[in-house]
């Protein structure tokens, strides 16, 4: 089976997580991109790695590069393109672009340029044109122009690969899954000692924890992928990959904890535990963090709290709220160092003030954006005890 060339999306700082992802698949030609990271692979490995990459928000199959400089030349560009070996006129189409050039100001009068072509190019082909679904197409069109050149991608995975299926609710401000099971990835995490979310909110952290110890793709809690509806869709190879992958699932059950200061909440997050299929791995706990009960032994602790990015107050107001918050990243430090020595601490935030409150000194500091976010993902190793430096033996004279 031939290999080509396809990119797979990720969120900005997890590009060196999804390149090793990519090599533990097995994939060739493996290059780093900002917010991408482009590899070789046959039929098989798309279906692969859209089932089991952890970090990738979508992968995509270019299909052609061209040069333009207006939107006539777009049109004449993509309407050149063989439409016809991906679509019929009874097919159903979306295209979704992204730019960065002078020639063009928006987005979306460029993908609507775009879709006048292939229809052009059908109804002068066939007298028939496929039409427009932006919910559930047939086939899913990428266009990134940049500068002169616009880049045309077919988009395997349909949906965003961060849309596990898992979680029937989410509460309020939820951590999108593929930046959570980046961050369990960048911590090192050693899957033979404990982790712990203490500010778990929809429980996604824990959940990403628990599929990456189990061996568990990502994937297979999906309705379905965008390549299902290619014409060139290989039902019984996709079948023999997906019970590959199935059958490297781990029967190894780490202590993964997350606790959660509300009840509701907490309730929300055992019920996606229970739709992860990881009830048997992942102990919700309704305590707040500052009780909650370290595990026997060491481990990795990941926080997301509360950034206090609101601030919709002045004056008065706006003091109260700051010095919560701040009380609240005080609280977080003393918790850490009253009853979590000797684990390792993570912390993500975009309030670098109120971060230091915590009062401990993070190294090293990771930028991730969540969402619009700027943060930072902050590691605290938590000695017992004071530390002390070893002197340096002296040399007998």
């Amino acid at each position: 089976m031939s290999s080509f060339r396809m990119i797979a999306q990720t969120l900005f700082g997890l590009e060196d997580v999804l390149r090793n992802e990519l090599l533990k698949l097995g994939a060739r030609d493996i290059e780093r991109h900002n917010r991408a990271v482009s590899f070789r692979g046959d039929l098989g490995f798309l279906y692969k790695a859209n089932l089991c990459l952890r970090t990738a928000i979508r992968v995509l199959v270019p299909i052609d590069t061209f040069a333009m400089r207006s939107a006539e030349e777009l049109y004449r560009g993509i309407g050149r393109i063989a439409w016809e070996e991906f679509l019929t006129p009874a097919d159903t189409l979306a295209i979704r672009c992204t730019l960065n050039t002078p020639h063009l100001e928006h987005s979306q009068f460029a993908a609507q340029k775009a879709k006048d072509a292939i229809v052009d190019r059908f109804r002068e082909r066939f007298k028939e044109r496929p039409s427009v679904d932006l919910e559930d197409p047939t086939l899913r069109i990428q266009l990134h122009i940049i500068g002169d050149q616009c880049h045309v991608s077919l988009d395997s995975s349909g949906t965003s690969l961060h849309e596990r299926g898992y979680r029937t609710d989410t509460g309020s401000a939820p951590i999108n899954e593929v930046l959570a099971a980046g961050m369990v990835q960048l911590t090192g995490w050693d899957k033979h000692l404990a982790f712990v979310d203490p500010m778990c909110g929809s429980g996604t952290i824990a959940i990403e924890a628990g599929l990456l110890a189990g061996n568990i793709p990502p994937g297979i809690f999906r309705k379905g992928f965008g390549f299902q509806k290619w014409n060139d869709y290989d039902e019984d190879l996709y079948g023999t990959i997906h019970d590959a992958v199935l059958g490297r699932i781990s029967e190894e059950q780490p202590v993964i904890i997350a606790g959660e200061r509300s009840r509701t909440i907490a309730d929300l997050a055992r019920t996606n535990v229970t739709n992860a299929q990881l009830d048997d791995v992942v102990e919700v706990r309704h305590t707040p963090f500052e009780d909650l009960e370290p595990p026997p032994g060491k481990g990795i602790l990941i926080i997301n709290p509360p950034y206090g990015e609101r601030m919709d107050h002045r004056g008065a107001e706006a003091e109260a709220e700051t010095e919560e918050i701040n009380a609240f990243y005080k609280m977080i430090g003393d918790t850490l160092k009253k009853r979590w020595a000797g684990w390792q601490a993570w912390v993500i935030s975009s309030n670098l003030e109120a971060v230091k409150h915590i009062k401990l000194t993070p190294k090293p500091r990771i930028q991730l954006f969540n969402g619009a976010l700027d943060c930072r993902f902050m590691k605290y190793d938590l000695y017992e005890g004071s530390r002390r430096l070893t002197p340096r033996p002296t040399r007998e004279e």
